[in-house]
Parts: structure tokens; sequence; C-alpha cells
């Protein structure tokens, strides 16, 4: 009989390592379900604006960790 448990492996080399997660071109990034994506109403003139700060904040740090383009 044969041992079925698949063979684990242990990444050495964290830099080739991203560099190929980044090739795959796969990402799944998990968000909690209370952040709120709608911007609250402002007393001011002008259009009201459409997304919040946290948005703005979340997109800026994906482009800064990951170095993709916003688009």
């Amino acid at each position: 009989m044969t041992n079925s448990a698949p063979a684990q492996y242990k990444a050495t080399n964290w830099r080739d390592y991203n560099a190929a997660l980044k090739a795959r071109s796969s990402l799944l990034i998990w968000l909690e379900p209370i952040m709120q994506w709608c911007a609250s109403t402002t007393s001011k003139a002008g259009r009201q604006p459409t997304f919040s700060d946290a948005v703005f904040q979340f997109c800026l740090s994906i482009k800064v960790l990951f170095g993709v383009a916003l688009r």
C-alpha cells in the first residue's frame, strides 16, 4: 500500500515565489462585509461623492503592494 497524501513543499525563495504568483494573474482578496463602499452624503455644494475614502485607500494599497496599474 502506498501513501496517498500529497507532498508538502516549503517556499524558500520568497521573491521568486511572489513573482510566480503575480505571473499567474490570479488573486483572491477577502473583504469584510462591513466595509462601506458608498460615500455618505455631504452638505457641500456640488456633486456628491460616489465612493467612500475606504475604497480609495483599498485600491491604492493594492496598487502599491502588487505594483499593478489602477484599471
